[in-house]
């Protein structure tokens, strides 16, 4: 486990010691495209964030390499080699589109050989574990393709929720974090070597996902651009295939008898990987939802537009910030909840307790204008807008302006003094009209 975690935090430091550099660049290099009318965001942002992602995946497998344990990963197996080189391929490509927007085709076409570059060095899903029948061994082109089409569904699926700031690193870290306790306890509790690389994976990712926070949160200075969704997007999926289609589930042990009944156990676990619908059951959905709504209404697939899950819940009334807190919690609350049911599938309360928490986060849901307000002991440990204002009376009154009906009524003009010229809006009356 220390070897992971400081595997972890070199990511995680690399990639935040070079955010900053990399925004500089991405500004002289004009990496900062125009506003378009599907961004919330109001201000110019440089992207190209993937550039210090990439480089912390590099430091992340270099330093793992010279370790004791972790570098018998690189001994006995490609993986960590196949998934350099696709990782690197499809970083190119989302830098070249940050910069230069290239066809959405072409990115689509870059995805599969990305993902082809991995299969021909190793990996690819070998196997499926079908409940009620057992393992069921795929052909060479079957794996090719079964392989190929989970890479291209969890790029999109992480680059579609991509839409606010500190969204989509924060969901994939979220992801990447239940993934590495699944995966820890297969390498380590079960002593089956082939869970290392996809344990090492996650690790790596959460210290890309880590390292690029501080700098993307809201409000965001610096975007990952596809450069960096496109790449977690690829590790999360080359995880998935490690574990799921390398791993033996009658390698478990988990139950004697036959192996048909060792996967009929295993199946709360091994077929939400499989897709993975568990790690990106979010990004997955909204993803189905923009195909199923773009050609309904005849447009392309691939055309943007502002009926993601994030949008629509900014529509409603949720704050930026609140809206990538309620997805934070439903990624958690699927990702977690499907690590809780692979640990003890027969427990009640672990049902109860995610049918409770799913309760909770639909009133979150329901409530897009109530703001909490927090003891008076622990409001220096929240932000400012959770906080009481106490304003004594005497010095409310003496400091509000006598305002006329003629003035309220009239208009704020763009340009008048004590008017802010980037919202054109002044200072508001503390005297409300109950009419």
């Amino acid at each position: 486990m220390r070897e992971y975690l400081l595997t972890l935090c070199i990511t995680a430091a690399v990639t935040y010691l070079l955010t900053g550099p990399v925004r500089k660049f991405a500004i002289v290099a004009g990496a900062m495209p125009e506003i378009r009318a599907r961004d919330v965001h109001r201000e110019p942002t440089p992207r190209l964030g993937g550039i210090a992602m990439f480089f912390g995946l590099c430091a992340g497998l270099l330093v793992a390499d010279h370790l004791t344990n972790l570098s018998e990963v690189f001994a006995k197996s490609n993986e960590p080699r196949a998934l350099l080189s696709g990782a690197a391929l499809i970083w190119l490509i989302g830098v070249l589109d940050d910069k230069f927007e290239i066809d959405a085709l072409i990115k689509l076409g870059g995805q599969m050989i990305a993902a082809g570059v991995m299969v021909m060095q190793g990996l690819t899903i070998l196997w499926l574990p079908i409940p009620g029948v057992g393992n069921v061994a795929l052909t060479q082109w079957q794996g090719t393709l079964l392989t190929v089409a989970l890479v291209v569904i969890t790029i999109n699926a992480v680059n579609f929720v991509d839409g606010l700031d500190g969204l989509a690193a924060g969901m994939v870290c979220i992801a990447a974090g239940s993934f590495f306790l699944y995966a820890y306890r297969i390498w380590y509790s079960y002593g089956i070597e082939a869970a290392a690389p996809g344990t090492l994976f996650a690790a790596i990712l959460m210290g890309m996902c880590l390292g690029f926070l501080p700098h993307n949160m809201h409000p965001a200075r610096i975007f990952m651009g596809d450069s960096g969704s496109m790449l977690i997007g690829l590790v999360l999926s080359a995880g998935a295939i490690s574990i799921t289609g390398q791993v033996d589930p009658d390698a478990l042990a988990l139950f004697t008898g036959s192996e048909k009944a060792a996967v009929h156990q295993t199946v709360p676990v091994y077929i939400p990987l499989l897709l993975p619908l568990t790690i990106i059951a979010v990004p997955a959905a909204d993803l189905v939802l923009a195909i199923v709504r773009r050609t309904w209404r005849g447009q392309s697939p691939f055309a943007a537009d502002r009926g993601h899950l994030h949008h629509r819940l900014l529509e409603i009334g949720h704050s930026h910030s609140r809206a990538v807190l309620i997805m934070y919690f439903w990624s958690a609350l699927i990702g977690f909840g499907a690590l809780a049911y692979s640990v003890n599938s027969a427990s009640m309360w672990i049902v109860l307790g995610v049918v409770f928490l799913s309760a909770v986060g639909l009133v979150l849901l329901l409530l897009p204008r109530f703001t909490p307000r927090v003891p008076l002991w622990a409001q220096r440990f929240v932000p400012p807008r959770y906080r009481r204002r106490r304003v004594p009376a005497a010095v409310a009154e003496s400091a509000a302006p006598e305002v006329t009906e003629s003035e309220e009524r009239s208009p704020v003009t763009a340009g008048a003094p004590g008017v802010n010229g980037a919202t054109a809006i002044g200072a508001r009356s503390r005297f409300l009209d109950r009419r």
